[in-house]
This record gives C-alpha cells, sequence and structure tokens, in this order.
C-alpha cells in the first residue's frame, strides 16, 4: 500500500513539474499548428491528412484570428509551428519582438489587390476618397507599394524593409489613408471608395484580384506564405515533412478551388 501511494505521490508531481515553464506539448510524430480562422486553414486541414498518410504525423490545427498571437503564441511554446504570414511580416517580428523565429520555406502567394463597391477603375477614384490600408506595419508596407505600383502615390524610397504613411512623397489625388484592422475591411468595403485587401480575407466575401480588384499583386510578389518555427526546432524531421504536406499535389488542388486560381506557389 505504502509503495503504491508513493508512486502516486512521485506520478502526480512529475506531472506538476512538466507542467512548470514552457510547455512540452509534442512529440516527434505531434504537430500544433496555428493558423488565422478562414480558407487557409482548410488547405492546413488537407495537409494534415497527407502529412498522416505519407510520414505519420499527427497535425492539430489551432486558429487564431489576429496576425500577432500566432507568433507568441509559437515563442512561448503554447504551439509547435505557424503558417499565416510572410517573410517581410516575420522580419518585422524578429526585429521588434527579439523572437527566435525561421521560416522553414514558402508556400503560396495570395495576391493583394485593391478593391471598391463604388468604382470600376481607378481613374474613376476622386480627389480626397478613403482608401482603407492594413494596420500592421509589414501588410501596411505592401500596400503603400501596391498603391504606387498602380500609380496612386508615389514613396520616398519603395527599397526600405518598412514603409508608412509618412513615406509618401506625392499623392496627387489626396487620397485619405485610414489603417484598418485587415480583418475588419472586407464588411467596411461599401463605406469606403478603396481598400488594399489580402486575398485570405477577400476570398471569404467572393471576392477575386483576378476578376474584382482594380489593381492587384501579381506572381513576382515577395510575400509568399511561410510555414514558420522556433529557431531550436528548424532541424527536426516532422517540420520538413510537414512543408512537404503542404507543399502536396493535394494542397495545390484545393488552394485552386479556394481561391478559384488566385493561389500562386511561391516555391
Amino acid at each position: 500500500m505504502f509503495k503504491k501511494l508513493l508512486f502516486i505521490i512521485t506520478l502526480v508531481y512529475s506531472l506538476l513539474i512538466s507542467g512548470c515553464g514552457k510547455k512540452n506539448i509534442s512529440d516527434e510524430n505531434t504537430i500544433l499548428i496555428g493558423t488565422i480562422a478562414g480558407p487557409e486553414t482548410e488547405l492546413v486541414e488537407i495537409a494534415k491528412v497527407v502529412a498522416k498518410k505519407q510520414y505519420n504525423l499527427d497535425v492539430h490545427i489551432v486558429p487564431f484570428n489576429d496576425y500577432v498571437e500566432p507568433n507568441r503564441a509559437l515563442i512561448e511554446g503554447e504551439i509547435d509551428a505557424n503558417m499565416f504570414q510572410h517573410l517581410p511580416y516575420l522580419d518585422h517580428v524578429i526585429s521588434s519582438q527579439n523572437y527566435k523565429l525561421i521560416s522553414m520555406g514558402a508556400l503560396f502567394i495570395y495576391p493583394m489587390g485593391i478593391y471598391s463597391e463604388k468604382y470600376k477603375k481607378l481613374s474613376d477614384v476622386p480627389y480626397n476618397a478613403i482608401i482603407a490600408i492594413p494596420n500592421d506595419i509589414s501588410n501596411q508596407t505592401r500596400s503603400l507599394l501596391l498603391l504606387e505600383k498602380a500609380g496612386l502615390i508615389k514613396l520616398k524610397n519603395n527599397n526600405l524593409a518598412n514603409i508608412s504613411k509618412n513615406d509618401i512623397s506625392d499623392n496627387p489625388k489626396n487620397l485619405i489613408l485610414q489603417e484598418v484592422d485587415p480583418a475588419f475591411m472586407v464588411r467596411m468595403l461599401s463605406d469606403l471608395d478603396l481598400a488594399v485587401i489580402n486575398t485570405n480575407y477577400a476570398a471569404m466575401a467572393n471576392l477575386l484580384p483576378n476578376r474584382d480588384a482594380l489593381f492587384a499583386e501579381n506572381k513576382n510578389s515577395r510575400y509568399a506564405n511561410i510555414l514558420v518555427v522556433r529557431v531550436e526546432d528548424k532541424d527536426q524531421e516532422k517540420f520538413k515533412q510537414l512543408l512537404k504536406a503542404l507543399r502536396s499535389p493535394e494542397v495545390i488542388q484545393k488552394a485552386d478551388k479556394l481561391f478559384n486560381g488566385q493561389a500562386l506557389a511561391g516555391w
């Protein structure tokens, strides 16, 4: 009886100790991956099946609703990987937060587009028009570069890693740029003249870059989404296998269907 009681006490103590500090929730065959709730999560659902079938990996999806939490959760060990961001955004996070994160490789490009419910072409956009741009610095940089390419503004230096409204050197139509959470842009579109929207959010409202945008990025965009892990985990075989699953023909086919041919392979 005493030996049994001692075993139980030892087991409980071990569990309490293992629960302290950084969580250790995954073994060599398990991956908790964070994604932004929406179409891209559906791609991970397909990759999950492929990873199980080909590599015997158990992939569990943890959905998030913003761009901040997935990297915080990853660095704190609440998840093992995430797939929601492009390299310029990750570089900004690493620089500003000193996170030890790294890209395992590029996945899909979801072209950012300039959308409007009021105008059919950019030349119709009036002076003092209100245009929504993303409020996070990386996607704001991306949107301003797109606006410059569309001929609506000029930037002082378009080679900077991070560009804000303060870097606009010429705004001939005196566009009024409002910083907005990207997740809210689609529902605000009717109240705006223009909005620069990421495809993952636009697609949820059945808006497609090559059909509905007044102007959009092309396959030469540097903003491919990436699979991200902690630096200390970059050589683990299971993450290399997950990357292969995310690039599999099954996932490519699903991306083509979900984004009506708008998702471009970035590798």
